[in-house]
């Protein structure tokens, strides 16, 4: 299980600011659902004197995701857009007291979903957007520009740290020779030579801060129980709002759910989905998305009499 913070906690169990902002004139929409984490940054800007006026988010994604997107807004409410522009994902961690390394790419959202928000209101294309860049990731869509420029930014050495700030080879790992390729480029930059023994990242992620299963890895069935757990755990929660989720099917790290009554549209649904995500995520000691379909229909039986 991640250690996080007591503020980090508190964030994700009392976001501030979720949901739409009233009268918003910028939207900043950075990931995608398919890919686990999405995040939605509005603000209110006084056009006069460009000032923050208010801020607001709607995030699909883990604890770590919704506790700094929270924490974002808190930051930049009262702010000119060129003074939360200064605000770094580095910034974001060091408010909450904290991130877990293998969450750091929460605060690099967040960090982009602003950077997002802002070009919106001021008319600009946001350059940032990754789709000139080369793709390096495909199983969270990740592009070379994205990882050179958060190692640059954050002075990242190794595969490890690309997979933390990014995501980029948390998945299959057939795209770390990518991004080995690109942090030798930007370390030569530095001065500095790129380690290839500092590949072999899946120990120590998996040694302290995720420990494994005592019985070792866990079969299908044991996944798809712990997720069934998670899921009935939650549930009275739900129905007391006149809510529910009901799991369709796990297809790898993918858990396809439905939300039922009021949790469907609901504006808090990605609150809720992210709060599921961590539980399964905490509960499995890996990476687990959770993704929101709708229910298909029962087959229907159709007798022919001849």
């Amino acid at each position: 299980m991640w250690d996080y913070s007591e503020t980090v906690k508190d964030h994700f169990f009392n976001p501030r600011n979720a949901g739409e902002v009233a009268s918003a004139n910028a939207t900043g929409d950075v990931g995608s659902i398919s890919c686990g984490d999405a995040l939605r940054l509005q603000l209110k800007v006084n056009p006069e004197t460009e000032i923050i006026e208010d801020a607001g988010f709607q995030t699909f994604g883990c604890g770590s995701a919704i506790a700094s997107s929270s924490a974002l807004t808190e930051m930049i409410k009262g702010k000119t857009l060129d003074e939360a522009l200064k605000v770094t994902n580095q910034d974001i961690a060091d408010y909450l007291q904290g991130l877990p390394p293998e969450k750091m790419h929460c605060s690099v959202m967040g960090r982009e979903a602003l950077q997002a928000a802002i070009a919106d209101y001021r008319g600009e294309v946001w350059k940032d957007d990754h789709e000139e860049g080369e793709l390096i990731c495909k199983c969270f869509a990740v592009d070379a520009v994205m990882i050179e420029d958060t190692i640059r930014a954050n002075g990242l050495k190794t595969v490890e740290d690309v997979t933390n700030y990014t995501k980029a080879g948390g998945g299959c790992s057939s795209c770390h020779e990518g991004i080995e390729e690109i942090l030798g480029k930007v370390l030569a930059e530095r001065g500095e030579t790129f380690d290839p023994e500092a590949r072999a990242w899946p120990e120590p992620i998996a040694s302290e801060t995720i420990p494994a299963p005592t019985a070792g890895k866990l079969t299908n069935l044991q996944r798809i129980k712990k997720i069934e757990a998670v899921i009935e755990a939650v549930r009275p929660t739900l129905q007391a709002d006149r809510g529910d989720i009901e799991l369709i099917d796990v297809q790898g790290n993918q858990v396809m759910v439905h939300l039922v009554g009021a949790c469907a549209g609901c504006q808090m649904a990605g609150l809720t989905l992210g709060g599921v995500q961590q539980q399964m995520m905490e509960a499995l000691g890996e990476f687990i998305h959770v993704v929101p379909v709708a229910k298909k229909p029962a087959p229907v039986s159709i007798s022919v009499r001849g």
